[in-house]
């Protein structure tokens, strides 16, 4: 007897359909998709925070540019006021943080560029291979000088537009040294008095993104934990390592802003307030760190089925609280209290852990559970000495039966090395 053969498409067999049964493949699809879409809008938050924090830089650039121009065409009579707007948007733009060190490089470098390019045209003329002679030259010298990068681009940009524009347009020189100076000093004026954003604002905006990585990763790594998911854990811990661009965006932040309190009178009042940020860099990025080998040897707890006390999950959570306490009160310009008990409660579960028993990635887990909260009670304006002390008492002294040898019974409770802070 001949048998029916399956005439249907190849590719609706291949994709698992069968007559009066469902698409087998449609879970595991329907699951990739979500993620994909919970990527998207994670993209697009994202980019939309990239754009919330550069807004205040934008008008500034934009401000200052207009004001450049300005100033150099209307009141010093420059037809061609190209360099002023230049200089003024390469201040605020390349130099967050350190725009007042950036105008006198820009400075330096036109000066650099200047000089190089008038004495070879006068000696080489203009041409294709004097073009290359200046830019070599310039880059060469500021670097036999110690510049900075800044000034080796400017030096070099400067030549190119000596030696090249200079056939065509006289006295070039005179108005690139007066674009230069307006142009700074329009960008530090803006950014000081016309134009000066809130420094609280500018950190609290940078440090959200880092702290809010740690404080997620670190739920993850509890949830983990207590679920004993490796694969959930290992997610956590590669997406920690991923922090150079939260970190780095955070400390320019910081620099940008007590640039701003110092410059801009408007923002004065301000200083004492930005001193808890400050101090509070470094301690935040050894947080980061410590919290990575936590969550690197909660990996290596749950592949060697290792015992998890109740407690240690807890204690990572209440880390992962901390933090997120921490980024409250320094927003709200607090103390934060809230953000210490939380940390030292922390330490108190990891304690509890280490009493009930943990094996060796354990009780490195214990450790690091202290040291990242000895971290965040320093990010929080605590001295380091005074942080060990109380990450100590909140340990405790914590006791193991210890048996004999030889002996079933349990012998004297005797009190383990307990892990160190720091």
């Amino acid at each position: 007897m001949a048998v029916a053969r399956d005439r249907r498409p190849s590719l609706l067999r291949r994709a698992g359909m069968r007559d009066g049964d469902g698409d087998v493949d449609a879970p595991r699809i329907a699951a990739a998709m979500e993620q994909l879409r919970h990527r998207g809008k994670a993209t697009l938050h994202d980019r939309l925070h990239r754009v919330r924090m550069a807004l205040g830089l934008a008008v500034q650039a934009g401000l200052a540019a207009a004001l450049a121009w300005i100033v150099s065409h209307e009141l010093l009579h420059n037809p061609q006021p190209v360099f002023a707007p230049i200089s003024a948007v390469g201040t605020l733009a390349a130099s967050v943080g350190q725009r007042l060190r950036r105008t006198v490089e820009l400075i330096v470098g036109v000066a650099v560029g200047v000089f190089l390019g008038d004495v070879l045209i006068y000696f080489l003329g203009t041409g294709g291979w004097q073009l290359g002679m200046v830019v070599t030259a310039a880059i060469l010298l500021t670097i036999f000088f110690g510049a900075s990068v800044a000034i080796v681009i400017q030096a070099a940009a400067t030549a190119v537009l000596i030696v090249t524009l200079s056939p065509s347009t006289e006295n070039l020189e005179i108005p690139r040294f007066v674009d230069a100076f307006v142009g700074g000093g329009i960008a530090l004026v803006v950014t000081a008095i016309l134009l000066p954003l809130n420094p609280l604002r500018v950190i609290n905006r940078a440090a959200r993104p880092a702290l809010d990585l740690l404080a997620d990763q670190l739920d993850v790594a509890a949830a983990a934990l207590r679920d004993r998911d490796r694969d959930s854990a290992q997610r956590a811990l590669e997406r920690l390592r991923e922090n150079k661009a939260e970190l780095a965006t955070f400390t320019e932040a910081i620099e940008g802003a007590k640039e701003t309190s110092t410059l801009s009178p408007a923002r004065w009042h301000r200083r004492s307030e930005l001193t808890h940020y400050a101090d509070a860099a470094e301690p935040i990025d050894r947080a980061m760190r410590n919290s990575g080998t936590l969550i690197r040897r909660s990996v290596t707890m749950i592949e060697d089925g290792e015992p998890v006390p109740d407690p240690m999950p807890d204690a990572v959570g209440h880390l992962a609280e901390a933090v997120r306490l921490l980024r409250h009160e320094f927003a709200v310009g607090a103390e934060p209290e809230k953000a210490r008990e939380r940390s030292l409660r922390a330490v108190s579960e990891a304690g509890r852990a280490y009493e009930q028993g943990v094996g060796f990635s354990g009780s490195v887990v214990v450790a690091q559970v202290r040291t990242t909260a000895s971290d965040l009670l320093v990010a929080s304006g605590i001295e380091q000495q005074e942080a060990n002390r109380l990450v100590r008492e909140s340990f405790g002294e914590q006791e193991k039966p210890a048996p004999e040898a030889g002996e079933g019974e349990p012998g004297p409770r005797r009190s383990p090395a307990a892990p160190s802070v720091g």
